[in-house]
């Protein structure tokens, strides 16, 4: 194990085909009164390019603020946020496809550490955005919300704990415990 060695900073890369129309899945994405029903269960307003929202996940009773960079309607978003080391950088990418589905794409850069933590960051969200797409997938292909988020880390379920008892991981982002 000694030889183990980066290269490179790793990135999350994951991706899923919606069945629905991009302007729809992108929407998803920007307004918070869908978002909601899938991924975090506040937003204080919808992603607009320059602007920073609060995204909060009220069951681990976190708040993130979000700042989104780059707005590209039905093609593309770009936001910073806080990572687990240090701001990180999230871009979707929607990508229509002729039968009118989406093949959306979501890449997290910027992660920093040694190479132990940026395995596990790296790991932790490529994890998250998976259970997120999946939950969006299943709410407008079938109308169900599976509360993917909300499940994955089940209180006294004690292997799911943070490492750091001061913080708390949820959406993919180390947060301090307010």
């Amino acid at each position: 194990m000694d030889s183990l060695q980066l290269k490179q900073v790793p990135i999350t890369r994951t991706g899923m085909l919606i069945r629905r129309p991009a302007a729809d899945v992108f929407e998803a994405f920007v307004n918070p009164d869908i978002t909601t029903k899938f991924w975090f269960t506040k937003g204080s307003g919808r992603l607009e390019a320059g602007k920073q929202v609060e995204w909060t996940w009220e069951m681990y009773n976190v708040s993130i603020p979000v700042t989104a960079k780059a707005i590209e309607p039905d093609k593309r978003i770009v936001i910073d946020w806080p990572g687990y080391s240090g701001p990180t950088s999230v871009e979707w990418t929607f990508e229509s496809q002729k039968d009118g589905t989406t093949f959306v794409r979501i890449t997290e850069t910027g992660f920093t550490g040694d190479g132990d933590e940026l395995v596990k960051q790296v790991t932790d969200s490529t994890q998250g955005f998976t259970l997120v797409l999946a939950g969006l997938k299943a709410l407008p292909e079938h109308n169900i919300r599976l509360n993917l988020v909300a499940d994955r880390f089940p209180e006294g379920i004690e292997e799911h704990s943070p490492r750091n008892p001061n913080a708390l991981w949820r959406g993919n982002v180390l947060h301090l415990r307010r």
